[in-house]
């Protein structure tokens, strides 16, 4: 049987490299062509993108759908044995079909140690590559979501806040800027605004110009001050101190960990989204043992309809598990459902269905 099981493996990964090869190059040569009009109306060349943002973009793009992508290979060349009755043949021998899938699980077990290491540590590396040059493949308006003016509200610490009404992230420079700074019964202790504010990302400080500051006195008096520039150091980085969805991705899980643990200290409720790129980095690779049981199990038979029938199936029943993913995303950052129980559902409701559909089959 160790001879099967080498035949199987080698199907296992050479039809998978295969697809990810293919697909990559497919789904690059598309995107540069409608992005391209894009890329070069901001000053860069399609060869700068390919070089710099394509290799990372796409390695996130096949973790995101490594499932599926394990599923639809399993399905396909498991089909093929099924036509050509080699697993006929191989469970004639007087092999189990529980022996059969051994290989099944020492492949898909070896992708999902690999793609967890990646999720968990590799992949944030590759993000922040891809962020950097990401909104200039957007439209004017999603790009100037990201890069443009925004307002800010932020709190460091419970009793600590500040604003900025309107900040730049691609210069890292604001107008109007205010802190504030409150004792446990909400009453005013310190308040500084300023004209201006600038990240010095040499020096990893804000420095503030033309402020005025005030501060509370005894007796309820107050001490006034102003002058022309400041330093403002709250040892963070302005990523992490006005942080936004992508920053998530940026970040290994233990820095990940941290920020949560961050946000949540500084009152900041709004971590959901944390949570969801927190869970998924282990719910997805988990997924690809699921579904290489699944595919397995649906594509072992030689049926009527063959091949094509088969990958119509398993093709279906991907996109299934992905638009679920993504419904769930939104479910949870409306907190509806935890982000626990969001990221892993598609694996709780599709684990039973392929322990199911194998047992049946290999009591058949």
């Amino acid at each position: 049987m160790k001879i099967i099981d080498l035949y199987v493996i080698k199907k296992y990964l050479g039809t998978l490299i295969f697809m990810l090869a293919l697909l990559s190059i497919i789904i690059i040569v598309v995107d540069v062509q409608s992005k391209t009009p894009r890329i070069e109306s901001n000053g860069f060349t399609v060869w700068y993108f390919l070089v710099n943002f394509y290799p990372f973009w796409i390695l996130n793009l096949i973790l995101t759908f490594m499932s599926i992508l394990v599923f639809i290979t399993v399905i396909f060349f498991t089909s093929r044995m099924a036509n050509n009755t080699e697993i006929v043949a191989v469970i004639s021998s007087g092999a189990s079909f529980h022996r059969f899938a051994r290989p099944y699980l020492i492949t898909s077990l070896l992708i999902f140690f690999v793609t967890l290491a990646i999720n968990h540590f590799v992949l944030p590396w590759a993000n922040i590559q891809k962020n950097v040059l990401e909104p200039y493949t957007y439209n004017a308006v999603n790009k100037e979501k990201l890069l443009g003016n925004i307002t800010i509200a932020s709190n460091i610490n419970p009793n600590e806040y500040i604003f900025v009404n309107s900040y730049n992230k691609k210069e890292n420079r604001g107008y109007g800027y205010m802190y504030q700074k409150f004792d446990q019964n909400k009453k005013l202790l310190y308040q500084i605004t300023a004209m201006d504010i600038l990240w010095d990302a040499k020096k990893k400080y804000f420095l503030i110009s033309n402020y005025n500051e005030r501060k509370a006195g005894k007796n309820e008096t107050e001490i006034l001050g102003e002058g022309l520039s400041k330093i403002q150091d709250f040892n963070l980085p302005p990523s992490e101190l006005f942080p936004d969805k992508l920053v998530a991705q940026n970040k290994t899980t233990p820095e990940l960990v941290e920020m949560i643990d961050r946000e949540k200290r500084k009152g900041n409720s709004n971590v959901t989204s944390f949570y969801n790129e927190l869970y998924q980095r282990t719910s997805m690779p988990v997924s690809i043992i699921i579904l290489t049981f699944l595919g397995l199990a649906l594509s072992s038979e030689k049926k009527r309809g063959g091949l094509g029938l088969n990958l119509a199936l398993g093709i279906a029943l991907a996109f299934l598990f992905v638009f679920s993913f993504q419904v769930l995303h939104v479910v949870s950052e409306n907190k509806t459902l935890p982000p626990l129980l969001a990221m892993w559902l598609p694996n709780i409701v599709f684990a039973p269905v392929a322990a199911y559909l194998y047992f049946k089959r290999a009591n058949q």
